[in-house]
């Protein structure tokens, strides 16, 4: 899965941990798909509240790196640290600081997590006035160097070199109090990405130091793509959003989807991987269509309706 992050977060300045940046993901994600009218599934909410506020609600697994992941004690340290961390906004009238989070807590039982985020937070997610970032979900997860999530973030999907000052990284990296030596700097934070970038992604980097007179005062970064790094799933959908959905979608199918529920070629194709499933194993798919329709229309969204019908219907194997 690709998630679409404001350059304004990709580039921010702040110091946040490994499983901070996770929980961060996953926000980004569900507003990403709340802003396409789409739903993940039941467990993961964003609602509306009074006074300005949003309540989030995530699983508390969608945090951890993998499987094999169970330290639940570091997304308790995560979400408290982030709740201390503040987004400073000023203008010519007024300053404000305001909460990344508020009111995070993990419901035992049912093994979600839940915050609030101020509505100028959650703005500032949809905020894709100065470009936009696209990186793989999965791959952004796994990484163990905060360094490494910060440059993955910045050179996915980069095609022209880019320059930036010591001074900008070390605030960008929260390190502006470490490492008073350049070259330390840049093997500590750096090349300790690099290594980390060039064995999990596909998006990496070589650089060249700049110098004015003997100092190395800026960076100059060239993206690179390793394709042995290319994540096959993610490479197959991306094809599959390139194509038509003839091959996988039966004719009279695509027809009904399109005149009954007003489903275009690209939504079709966002839905390819569970249309095909729902293809192959509802025996008569189009005779189910035509059942969840009445109900479908007296939904707020009929789309999204018939979409998670589909996936109550595949249940368990979707």
């Amino acid at each position: 899965m690709e998630v679409i992050q404001s350059y304004i977060i990709t580039t921010a300045r702040y110091d946040f941990s490994v499983y901070e940046k996770r929980v961060l993901y996953r926000l980004v994600e569900l507003i990403q798909f709340q802003l396409a009218g789409k739903k993940l599934n039941q467990r993961y909410r964003v609602d509306r509240l009074l006074y300005d506020l949003f309540e989030v609600e995530i699983p508390l697994k969608a945090f951890l790196k993998n499987d094999h992941d169970t330290d639940h004690a570091r997304i308790k340290k995560a979400l408290k640290d982030l709740s201390k961390k503040m987004i400073e906004y000023e203008d010519n009238e007024e300053w404000r600081a305001i909460p990344l989070i508020l009111l995070p807590k993990i419901r035992k039982n049912e093994s979600t997590v839940k915050f609030r985020l101020h509505e100028d937070i959650y703005n500032a997610f949809l905020n894709f006035t100065k470009g936009f970032k696209k990186y793989e979900l999965k791959t952004a997860m796994e990484f163990e160097s905060v360094y490494a999530m910060r440059l993955y973030e910045l050179f996915s999907k980069q095609r022209t070199p880019l320059i930036y000052s010591i001074k900008e990284l070390k605030a960008m990296f929260g390190v502006e109090n470490k490492y008073k030596l350049t070259a330390d700097f840049i093997k500590r934070v750096i090349e300790t990405a690099q290594t980390e970038l060039n064995e999990k992604s596909p998006h990496s980097f070589e650089y060249s130091a700049l110098k004015t007179g003997k100092k190395i005062t800026s960076i100059k970064f060239y993206p690179t793509f390793i394709a042995a790094n290319v994540n096959d799933e993610v490479y197959r959908k991306e094809l599959q959003r390139q194509i038509a959905p003839s091959w996988a979608i039966e004719q009279h199918v695509r027809q009904y989807l399109k005149e009954h529920y007003n489903f275009s070629t690209r939504e079709m194709q966002n839905n390819l991987d569970l249309l095909e499933q729902a293809t192959k194993e509802i025996p008569d798919l189009l005779l189910f269509l035509s059942e969840v329709k009445a109900k479908a229309n007296r939904a707020n969204n009929p789309k999204g309706y018939l979409i998670n019908a589909i996936k109550k219907k595949l249940s368990p194997k979707c």
